[in-house]
């Protein structure tokens, strides 16, 4: 089970990430950011507020990933 080491927002819409399997890359949230509960992440204040989980990633209005599937979209 990988873990979250790392969490910093970038660009617009992007987290730079480092997992405790040795991945490092960014995290590109477009794809999601039209999506319901997603839309939020819009607001580059709030889209900053994000908090690292171990397992996830989350904002205060529970928006979430899980690391798995950061760990698969991941980009070097």
């Amino acid at each position: 089970m990988v873990k979250i080491i790392e969490v910093i927002p970038g660009a617009p819409y992007t987290l730079n990430i480092k997992l405790d399997n040795g991945k490092t890359g960014t995290f590109d949230l477009s794809p999601f950011i039209d999506k319901g509960i997603f839309q939020e992440l819009k607001d580059e204040v709030y889209f900053r507020q994000v908090k690292n989980c171990g397992r996830s990633i989350s904002w205060p209005h529970e928006q979430d990933f899980c690391a798995d599937t950061i760990d698969e979209l991941l980009k070097s």
